[in-house]
């Protein structure tokens, strides 16, 4: 039975007054399960504030829309408040708490891609609050959380029991959150709209890679993760990944057109994806794209830190690398159509512009 890969949108799990908390299923999209990848949205109103809780999996957090404050506790270490802004790209490992805090009236709106292989359900983040009504200690006995805490009984079910909320609350716009510090961005976030480029081709597109040189913790989180952005009616060569990683990419503006061909060079996907579509390519498949007449811009994780892609057109493909007797021999043409063949894409890579 062939695995759907056709581009899916989150569905909403939770969500109130304060904001709302969106993931894509294993069900609606098998390549999750398949893959080991949680992928989700959080979405804030005006001074939603999303609980502080840990994950069973690491991941990159991006902000696709609105600014607001985030908090982020490593193991054994202080809390750190950082100011985040659409663009920004937090890397989250293991074992860390966050919460999430928008004090503005555009609405604040994350996206949460990451590696679930030794999550509880394959596919799928599960979040582990530390307040509110599915708070961890709402299943301790009072016994076991005074003893804990070494408070009174009598205080303790005031503490424990007073958050009526579940994952996203509302709060009351005089309360004072904690004021983001720059230097606490150092190492945790970077502005992926405002970084220097690793691939900058006119007319074609621009990459921006997450790596432990720009985002230290890149290396913790054991993933890969890069911001794309594709000019009007340009295409992204026809690449793979040579090292045994899953591409899983959200589309995060614009449109075009995506082809995936598989084993035994069949396509297994023809579609035109959109804004909020994700979809995930297999090992070793075949991925290419071009954009619609307004561009497209994407964000993807790889599912190794430090990934390698070969491309099959352009200046940098493996065409490129074999020999003339060799294609000669392998496409079955005449020595002129090879030479014709070889001296086209010369100068462009990765990108290729939009033809005259």
């Amino acid at each position: 039975m062939e695995m759907d890969l056709s581009p899916k949108s989150a569905l909403k799990v939770y969500g109130g007054e304060g904001g709302s908390y969106y993931a894509w299923c294993p069900s609606e999209l098998p390549m999750l399960r398949e893959g080991n990848i949680g992928a989700a949205k959080l979405s804030l109103e005006k001074n939603g504030f999303a609980l502080p809780s840990y994950s069973d999996s690491s991941k990159f957090a991006y902000v696709l829309q609105g600014s607001g404050v985030a908090g982020i506790v490593l193991p054994e270490q202080e809390e750190k408040a950082i100011s985040i802004k659409k663009g920004d790209a937090i890397a989250l490992p293991f074992g860390v708490v966050t919460w999430w805090y928008n004090k503005e009236d555009t609405e604040l709106v994350v996206l949460l891609l990451g590696d679930t292989s030794k999550a509880h359900k394959p596919g799928q983040f599960t979040d582990f609050f530390l307040t509110g009504s599915n708070g961890i200690f709402t299943g301790f006995s009072a016994e076991f959380v005074s003893r804990a805490w070494d408070l009174e009984v009598d205080v303790i079910k005031s503490l424990v029991g007073e958050q009526k909320g579940t994952g996203i609350v509302r709060l009351d716009g005089m309360l004072k959150m904690p004021e983001a510090k720059e230097e606490h961005r150092n190492g945790m976030a970077l502005n992926c709209e405002e970084a220097p480029l690793d691939v900058d081709i006119k007319g074609g597109g621009r990459v921006v890679v997450l790596n432990t040189q720009n985002l230290p913790l890149v290396g913790e989180v054991g993933l890969g993760a890069d911001l794309v952005r594709l000019d009007g009616r340009a295409m992204c060569s026809p690449g793979f990944s040579c090292d045994s990683a899953l591409q899983v990419t959200y589309i995060v503006q614009g449109s075009g057109r995506v082809q995936v061909v598989g084993v035994d060079g069949r396509r297994v996907l023809e579609t035109t994806v959109k804004a909020g579509n994700l979809f995930i390519v297999p090992r070793f498949f075949v991925v290419s794209k071009i954009a619609d007449s307004d561009g497209m811009e994407w964000f993807s994780i790889i599912t190794t830190p430090n990934p390698v892609f070969t491309h099959l057109a352009g200046r940098t493909s493996v065409w490129k690398a074999l020999s003339p007797q060799v294609l000669e021999a392998a496409l079955n043409v005449p020595r002129d159509l090879e030479q014709h063949f070889r001296s086209k894409r010369t100068c462009d890579a990765i990108f290729f512009p939009p033809p005259n």
